[in-house]
């Protein structure tokens, strides 16, 4: 039960449902969640840290990169029927069908160049000849 708990703690939050939305069909680094959500990196990753614990999401660390997906196959039941859930009242929600179209635009920048014009992103400062943002 502790786990049904934490993962409905995590969906009760706004700006996770509209990551689980963005989420859909794509991977997408912290500093395109923070832009979408129009939150600093340091909050961004806070509720992707709840979202991870909860098993709703799963991420890849890249050197000092982040990127995140929803949580796949191998996901519990019950979290792969939250998953579905969330998303199919989230196609109906005005908000999240703009974050969809914003998500289109936010990926179509490079992630780096992203972070450098955020200003914000200490995933900007990398180390040179890491090619791979």
């Amino acid at each position: 039960m502790r786990e049904l708990i934490t993962m409905m703690k995590a969906l009760a939050d706004g700006n996770r449902l509209r990551v689980i939305g963005a989420l859909q069909g794509h991977e997408l680094y912290l500093c395109q969640i923070a832009e979408l959500l129009g939150l600093a990196p340091s909050t961004a990753s806070q509720h992707m840290a709840i979202l991870q614990r909860a098993g709703l999401v799963e991420s890849q660390k890249l050197g000092r990169w982040a990127r995140f997906r929803l949580a796949g196959d191998d996901a519990a039941v019950e979290t792969r029927e939250a998953i579905a859930l969330v998303s199919r009242a989230m196609a109906r929600d005005p908000r999240a069908r703009e974050d969809t179209r914003r998500v289109k635009q936010i990926v179509s920048v490079d992630p780096e160049e992203l972070c450098r014009q955020r200003n914000k992103c200490q995933c900007a400062k990398r180390t040179v000849g890491v090619n791979e943002p």
